[in-house]
């Protein structure tokens, strides 16, 4: 599968290298409106730097797309993509605007052309593991899914003032990552947030550094989600799953399983992982995989289109319990 990726920036430069390496995929061509980044690119892998998204869509040679370009276009290459009948798999999330993306999801209704979301969380091999063990019974009834997701340090100020709050572009992977660990989706939010950690900048652009989310399902089935901005020790990933007959723990990454024990301390390990293309390196490989199979096997892909929308429509649901201090039936929302 020939695929060009739109986009070559941190995050579309590594999705370019996961094309290379697999043995199912090439890298087509790449575009940015950035030249000399797409340049660079395209002559570090032998291929074209398209002088338009255009130029991509309407290539013979290009089967699939990957969009990883800024978010306030994503909808718009989504349904370019499906327009030319090629498969796309897009970064999430799909908007920031709820609105955009159900006119979206009416565009592209029933075109038949393969659209993947990238909540690539799905594929860590810890957190699969975990839900795979859970739905097949191993720890009997599911009760609890506690999620927690911790940035090693804060962002610059021009990513905030862009990326359209914390729960539209952190909490969104873990709206996702709960739906799937859930095996539904919640029909109940409260959420929390606070500014803890730089308030006089969250204050200025509106928006919290610290939340805590309660979702409950119809069967009375319970997550809690944990973000922070900034976690000292690291990029903080866990998954806890609470059962009738025992629990099953997804648990951080560390370069080794080396545990030091001496008179100062017990069990001291090395740093987590830094960031999620690190944290995540294992995920964002077999997303590329799962795209590809789905694709061959002409099934709608997963994360779809849709879990992009519900994610989405849980994170509106979480604004709303913030604003109004209540917890927010989701169907409100829907």
């Amino acid at each position: 599968m020939r695929v060009a990726v739109l986009g070559t920036g941190r995050i579309g430069k590594m999705h370019a290298e996961n094309i290379v390496k697999h043995d199912r995929t090439a890298l087509a061509a790449v575009f940015d409106i950035n030249r000399e980044s797409a340049d660079a690119l395209a002559q570090q892998f032998g291929v074209t730097s398209a002088a338009s998204p255009q130029e991509i869509f309407a290539a013979d040679d290009v089967d699939a797309i990957l969009v990883a370009t800024a978010t306030h276009t994503h909808a718009d290459f989504i349904e370019q993509s499906v327009a030319a009948g090629k498969p796309v798999l897009c970064e999430k999330p799909i908007d920031l605007s709820l609105e955009r993306v159900n006119a979206c999801a009416q565009k592209v209704k029933g075109a038949g052309v393969p659209i993947q979301i990238g909540f690539n969380r799905r594929f860590d091999p810890g957190h699969k593991a975990a839900r795979d063990a859970a739905h097949g019974g191993e720890i009997g009834a599911l009760h609890q899914v506690l999620i927690t997701s911790r940035d090693p340090e804060m962002p610059p100020r021009s990513y905030y003032e862009t990326a359209g709050g914390i729960m539209r572009d952190m909490t969104i992977h873990d709206f996702d990552l709960a739906r799937y660990m859930l095996g539904e989706s919640p029909v109940e939010v409260f959420a929390t947030a606070s500014r803890l950690i730089d308030p006089a900048m969250m204050s200025e652009i509106d928006d919290h550094d610290t939340v805590m989310i309660i979702m409950t399902c119809a069967d009375g089935k319970q997550c809690h989600i944990n973000n922070s901005r900034t976690a000292t020790y690291g990029y903080d990933q866990r998954v806890e799953l609470m059962g009738s007959t025992g629990m099953l723990i997804s648990d951080n990454v560390s370069p080794t399983q080396v545990r030091r024990y001496g008179k100062k301390n017990a069990n001291a390990s090395e740093p987590y992982l830094y960031f999620f293309i690190e944290r995540y390196e294992a995920a964002f490989a077999a997303e590329i995989d799962a795209f590809v199979d789905a694709v061959a096997a002409g099934t709608e892909p997963s994360p779809s289109f849709e879990d992009g929308r519900q994610a989405l429509i849980l994170a509106e649901a979480a604004y709303r319990s913030l604003a109004e201090k209540r917890a927010v039936r989701v169907e409100e929302i829907a």
